[in-house]
């Protein structure tokens, strides 16, 4: 079952388990006559406002993530946790809302059976939707094609579980061997097909989506080169720790029926941040489009007086994932500037640039466009700054890291920016690497307010590209 369908499938019965819960609720509570009103309470809207009251709790506490290798007491117990918190915030509305009206309606008690009656009915809605899933996968529906790093002793009780266990959904295509010599070895007809230097064009051959790094001590290094290999590739990687990790705290893990595994480059910024952050996207570029409206229409009279060419400038950028975009900005250089040298950087006293295209940069007025790309959920308010595709294959030759920056929603505004001056050599490019790999390693709402905030000084006091 792939992302969409898997989510399609759980909204739905989630629809209707909450719902049903909510209707017998309401039986029980206004139809059974063992309550007296003075005003009966009407049916329909309570039932679908409580609905989307849900969808946004479990929206936001990650219950609608997809589903991988977790137990059913494990997706109860998150049930368990999320209604917890839920039924907390409507008892409380309820106490504040009989304490305005100076009643005791006994609403809070009840709110306890209907409680007892959500975990029932959504539980068992999410059992049955679990154990559907698990009995496509083992019959061979949705697996994803895996390889396991290593030829060692790790590597075969990590492949020993995948085959004793199908409903992992893993399908092992190969080991990927550390040692040359290794390379055509087999253990239970499985071959090591290849080595380390080779893994981008062995993924694209046979199709990988999930990677299990099972290295030795003495293979350390060769993680580094693995992670730069299969960091331009969308596929999940995951890696057995060895004990000094697991007894020291040092690794956060998950298991595979009980073999611990460390999630290499998660996302780090929990489920319920993550929405929270693009509905913050979502509204406050809306209202910056809304206030300078008319200073747009002003930016573009004195664009076209100006200079000749377009008021918008679209140019092609890298987005999450690898995904390109048309990123749009006011124009603020001659058009076709670059017919004739090819991309290249800008640069101090750059002739490109025109007279209102030099104000508006100072003031970064000219990235006001750019919150039409952030409602389009094509770029964020603050992530990594967005690159051309040339510049970014350029840059990953090398650097080998470069393309981790491309984990995250690319920004307007970001630590590198807020940090560093523009790129002018590869030497800045490193430098502001630096600080998006720092941003996305410590991704929070509270680190991006503290970017905005900076930000805004950067924009007030008109320290743009160059002073």
């Amino acid at each position: 079952m792939n992302k969409r369908s898997e989510k399609i499938l759980v909204l739905t019965v989630d629809f209707l388990t909450i719902n049903l819960a909510g209707i017998l609720y309401f039986l029980f509570r206004v139809q059974s006559g063992f309550f007296s009103f003075s005003i009966k309470p009407e049916f329909l809207p309570p039932i679908l406002v409580i609905y989307f009251y849900w969808l946004i709790i479990f929206t936001f506490v990650g219950m609608y993530r997809t589903w991988f290798a977790s137990s059913r007491f494990d997706e109860i117990s998150m049930l368990f946790k999320a209604s917890f918190v839920g039924i907390f915030i409507l008892f409380f509305a309820i106490y504040i809302d009989d304490s305005m009206h100076g009643v005791t309606s006994g609403s809070r008690i009840l709110l306890f059976i209907y409680w007892g009656m959500f975990l029932l009915f959504v539980g068992t809605g999410r059992i049955l939707v679990r154990s559907f899933q698990r009995h496509l996968l083992v019959k061979g529906i949705g697996r994803k094609n895996t390889f396991i790093v290593g030829f060692n002793q790790n590597a075969f009780e990590v492949c020993d579980q995948i085959l004793q266990h199908k409903a992992l959904g893993l399908d092992i295509k190969g080991f990927i061997a550390a040692d040359g010599k290794d390379i055509n070895k087999n253990y239970k007809e499985i071959h090591a097909l290849g080595s380390v230097e080779n893994i981008q064009s062995l993924i694209d051959e046979f199709k990988v989506e999930e990677m299990i790094i099972a290295l030795e001590k003495k293979d350390d290094d060769l993680l580094i080169e693995l992670l730069a290999g299969a960091s331009a590739k969308n596929v999940g990687l995951k890696i057995v720790p060895n004990l000094y990790e697991i007894l020291s705290g040092q690794a956060r893990t998950s298991q595979i029926y009980g073999m611990p595994l460390i999630d290499l480059m998660p996302q780090l910024m929990p489920e319920w941040e993550r929405k929270l952050k693009r509905l913050f996207d979502i509204v406050i570029s809306f209202f910056i489009l809304v206030i300078t409206s008319p200073l747009s229409l002003l930016i573009a009279v004195l664009i076209k007086i100006d200079s000749k060419g377009t008021v918008f400038f679209k140019q092609e950028r890298c987005g999450i994932n690898g995904s390109v975009f048309k990123m749009i900005k006011f124009r603020s250089m001659f058009s076709d500037a670059e017919k004739h040298s090819g991309p290249i950087w800008s640069q101090k006293d750059d002739p490109r640039i025109t007279r209102v295209g030099r104000i508006i940069r100072k003031v970064r007025l000219d990235e006001i466009p750019q919150m039409l790309n952030v409602l389009k959920g094509e770029m964020s308010l603050v992530g990594p700054r967005p690159e051309r595709p040339f510049f970014v294959e350029k840059f990953t030759e090398v650097i080998p890291y470069y393309k981790r920056r491309l984990k995250v929603r690319p920004g307007i505004t970001g630590w590198a920016q807020v940090k560093h001056k523009y790129d002018e050599s590869i030497d800045d490019v490193k430098v502001k690497l630096r600080y998006d790999l720092f941003y996305i390693e410590n991704m929070s709402l509270r680190m991006d307010f503290k970017i905005l905030f900076r930000t805004f000084f950067v924009v007030l006091f008109g320290k743009g590209h160059y002073e």
